[in-house]
């Protein structure tokens, strides 16, 4: 049914909605049994939730309805979606129970995919093939999917793979003597109308294997885009789409060694740099001072560079970066000096305006481009008085 006439018998205004409870309905209520609500109107007015109040299903909207007669419209495309991830559920938990003993312990339809926890903790790709290909040959010979009623009595003679939460009105939802499991939800009539399943991916999630797959509309959307995709990557490979992985990877393969031929050479001009730096220092009682301004790098660029030279000894770094904007300074020593440049820090920022902070081995911190020169004087000559050797 996509419509029905009704008559309202309950009506509850709260929080800016009205709470109405009708004499019947086609409306699923929102995750009742796992299953999303369904989506559509009453008299017009579109419906903004579904839930259960005891044996009742209560319709949310935030307009009144001033007649007692309401015509309830739901959207077809979400219900029958929704109808052929539940069908497919049942008949690929079936599949995981036949094949491999595995049974769901849990299940959510999301808007783009679905899901089931198995109580299997790993699975291989040839055990998901293998539950893939049995599912989708089931839907192809097009089952019969029917539901009814089962009393205690009926209950005990039927396989039903998971035992009912409820004594009473116990629904089942049995595919032509293939699976039979205790059900609330929405299904199509026959197999061949959920029209496709497809895994997309599983996970180890606690004792389980959480399973992700989608059904029908779903899939072949998936197929579309992931076609299209290949198709395109293709194209920029000048290459038939099955050899899209393979040259994908032999991309990827020369990428990695692109990245470890520049982190070499990068490593190479660090130690150019850096000797290029200590070359130029000014040895003061035994200890080499590096004095330098710069405008074409950064204090990220400076650390390795700073690192590397720290690994020597007896050495003082004291660099400048200008900009009309901000003077930024990074002042650093080998391990083998024991002067604590935090303290020589906190005395500069007591005379003149810095900010920044650091290590007993390394600072930096920026201040007013004007201030800048006078910022590193203040360093320089407070590490020449203090620094020992």
């Amino acid at each position: 049914m996509k419509e029905i006439d009704a008559k309202i018998i309950e009506k509850i205004h709260k929080n800016n909605s009205y709470h109405i409870k009708l004499d019947r309905t086609i409306f699923y209520p929102h995750l009742s049994g796992g299953q999303p609500r369904d989506m559509g109107t009453i008299n017009n007015t579109t419906v903004l939730d579904v839930y259960e109040d005891g044996r009742d299903i209560v319709h949310v909207i935030n307009k009144d309805i001033s007649t007692n007669s309401v015509k309830l419209a739901i959207n077809w495309d979400n219900r029958f979606d929704l109808m052929q991830q539940h069908s497919g559920q049942h008949l690929l938990s079936s599949s995981f129970y036949r094949l491999l003993n595995a049974y769901t312990d849990g299940f959510h339809i999301g808007k783009e995919s679905v899901y089931i926890d198995i109580t299997k903790p790993e699975l291989t790709e040839e055990e998901i093939q293998q539950v893939e290909f049995l599912s989708n040959k089931i839907i192809q010979s097009n089952f019969k999917i029917k539901s009814y009623i089962a009393d205690e009595n009926e209950l005990s003679l039927l396989p039903i793979r998971k035992e009912p939460n409820t004594k009473d009105d116990i629904r089942i939802v049995e595919i032509d003597s293939i699976d039979y499991s205790p059900c609330c939800g929405t299904h199509v009539y026959n197999t061949g109308e959920i029209g496709l399943i497809k895994i997309t991916r599983w996970n180890k999630y606690k004792n389980y294997t959480r399973v992700e797959f989608i059904c029908g509309s779903r899939a072949i959307k998936d197929y579309t885009w992931k076609n299209q995709y290949i198709k395109e990557i293709g194209l920029l490979f000048t290459s038939k789409d099955k050899d899209v992985l393979k040259n994908t990877k032999k991309l990827i393969n020369d990428v990695d060694n692109l990245k470890k031929e520049n982190k070499k050479l990068k490593e190479e001009l660090l130690k150019y740099r850096a000797n290029s730096l200590l070359n130029d220092s000014k040895p003061i009682n035994g200890i080499k001072y590096i004095v330098k301004e710069f405008k074409d790098i950064s204090i990220n660029e400076l650390r390795p560079i700073s690192s590397y030279l720290n690994s020597k000894d007896k050495i003082i770094q004291i660099y400048s970066i200008s900009d009309e904007n901000v003077g930024q300074f990074f002042i650093s020593r080998s391990q083998d000096l024991k002067i604590d440049l935090k303290k020589v820090f906190n005395k500069i920022a007591e005379s003149i305006i810095i900010k920044g902070g650091g290590s007993n081995q390394t600072v930096q911190g920026v201040t007013a481009p004007v201030l800048l020169n006078s910022v590193i004087k203040k360093f320089y000559d407070e590490i020449l008085i203090n620094c020992k050797g």
